[in-house]
């Protein structure tokens, strides 16, 4: 039976320690390709927290909630983008659909935590100081919202 196409409403979420040192993985599908934790909603009404806290535990199984990593350190920045879909994955949506709303969060982690990764989505990951993790991102969006981190930390502990 084939997948239901894709609802083209999605969550980025920099995965982050306090000295901002960043995560992000590399995709299975396309080698070279690193981003941070990204993923679509299931159903049109699922919240967009909830969307956030799946996929962080789904691509790396970083449980959000539990003793180390509380639910206090998921931050909705409330921040959307609306960007065309990649001509390369538009085969994932319905026909005709090319753009995507893309929502963003951040999460902080006490320190580099180990990652287990679902091994059909991503190969590798790579914990690296904000700005270098930034460098490595194949999306423009990835790359702000990740340079964007240290200005919504401070924004969050005033």
């Amino acid at each position: 039976m084939p997948k239901p196409p894709k609802i083209p409403e999605s969550v980025l979420v920099v995965i982050h320690t306090p000295e901002l040192d960043v995560l992000i993985i590399e995709r299975a599908d396309r080698p070279g390709f690193w981003q941070s934790v990204t993923g679509s909603k299931d159903r049109l009404d699922e919240p967009l927290v909830e969307t956030a806290m799946r996929e962080v535990a789904e691509e790396t199984g970083i449980v959000i909630g539990g003793e180390q990593v509380p639910e206090r350190g998921l931050l909705d920045w409330r921040h959307q983008i609306d960007y065309e879909i990649y001509p390369v994955w538009r085969h994932r949506y319905a026909e005709g659909v090319t753009r995507n709303t893309e929502h963003w969060f951040s999460l902080e982690v006490p320190h580099r935590v180990e990652v287990t990764l679902a091994p059909r989505e991503h190969t590798a990951y790579l914990w690296l100081p904000y700005e270098e993790a930034a460098s490595r991102c194949f999306s423009w969006s990835n790359r702000e919202a990740i340079l964007q981190l240290p200005r919504r930390v401070r924004g969050r502990a005033a």
